[in-house]
């Protein structure tokens, strides 16, 4: 029996306003996103077909529209709407200079189709979000078009000229990089490519380009999808480490913890047992364990008690060096 519900004809709108968005679109993706089986899937997209939609299928690929087909803009309900104004103050911290005048542009025109009401309901909403800046700065002010240039250069799949200042370097240099994706991971942005200078695939921090630019020299390879590549260093060794915190200091602890491997914690009497799994017990663990040396003990394993040591001297010798 047909289900002829107000809902089912929600998700049909839904379903053409999805298919607009993008040139192909998976059956198998619109099933995931309205939980519903592939068979409704197949069933809605019939309607849609009777009701006049000129839609090509080809199995294995996806859905289409024809080219030429458009509906009128639609409309925003007041809560889509403000859903927006969120994100508008997001990316005016958290993206370039260029990229955050495309967005006020594409902004500017969300705005243009809503009714006055709803324009008035916004404003009143804009005005009372405010977002922080984040620590530090996430673009070097001398390459303001950064992240447009490299969406640029991954969407035309050509490569660009990096002019990168590595941690471990004195000077600058010179990087050809074809840009497989870009990701944001405590509190950076980082662009993930294929490093003609290092012959292998490297992360590159964008608040450390002095330099860019796009070239039109196309990429010499295929490159696998950006999680391949972040899955692939999420199942990199690790080792098991546990701490015995005392419960006030514990909630500090969970601003970060998740960063150096969380897995799980346990009251222990007045103590919180809490167990990660780290990739980098040498600098990264250890260093932050640091901070909370005097409130948490290291029950497993040696070597990283034996690291805490180690730094612990060396920052005792350098105080006995200094002058009084």
């Amino acid at each position: 029996m047909l289900d002829d519900s107000p809902k089912r004809f929600d998700r049909i709108i839904a379903i053409l306003i999805q298919l607009q968005s993008k040139k192909v679109v998976k059956a198998q993706e619109l099933a995931e996103r309205f939980e519903v089986s592939l068979r409704t899937i197949y069933r809605d997209i019939r309607t849609l077909e009777a009701s006049g939609v000129p839609i090509y299928g080809e199995a294995g690929i996806g859905y289409s529209l024809v080219d030429g087909y458009r509906l009128p803009p639609v409309m925003f309900t007041r809560e889509e709407a403000s859903s927006f104004i969120a994100s508008e103050k997001l990316m005016q911290k958290f993206i370039d200079k260029e990229l955050g005048q495309h967005y006020q542009s594409a902004m500017f025109k969300i705005k243009s189709v809503m009714q006055s009401s709803d324009k008035d309901w916004v404003s009143s909403i804009e005005s009372k979000i405010l977002i922080q800046p984040p620590n530090g700065d996430l673009f070097n002010e001398k390459v303001p078009n950064a992240m447009a240039i490299l969406f640029k250069s991954i969407a035309d799949k050509t490569q660009v000229i990096l002019d990168y200042q590595a941690v471990e370097a004195e000077n600058a240099s010179l990087r050809t990089i074809e840009p497989v994706g870009i990701f944001h991971d405590n509190n950076s942005w980082y662009v993930l490519g294929f490093c003609h200078l290092r012959n292998d695939y490297r992360q590159f921090r964008v608040d450390r380009m002095e330099g860019i630019k796009k070239t039109e020299i196309s990429f010499t390879k295929e490159h696998d999808a950006l999680e391949t590549f972040l899955d692939k260093e999420k199942k990199s060794p690790t080792t098991t480490v546990r701490l015995l915190v005392d419960k006030k200091i514990s909630k500090y602890l969970s601003y970060e913890k998740n960063y150096h491997g969380f897995v799980s914690q346990k009251n222990v009497g007045d103590l919180v047992e809490m167990t990660f799994l780290s990739r980098d017990i040498e600098n990264g663990f250890s260093r932050w364990y640091l901070m909370y040396a005097d409130y948490a003990e290291i029950i497993e394993p040696l070597s990283l008690k034996n690291r805490v040591l180690e730094l612990m001297d060396s920052y005792r010798q350098r105080l006995q060096k200094s002058p009084d």
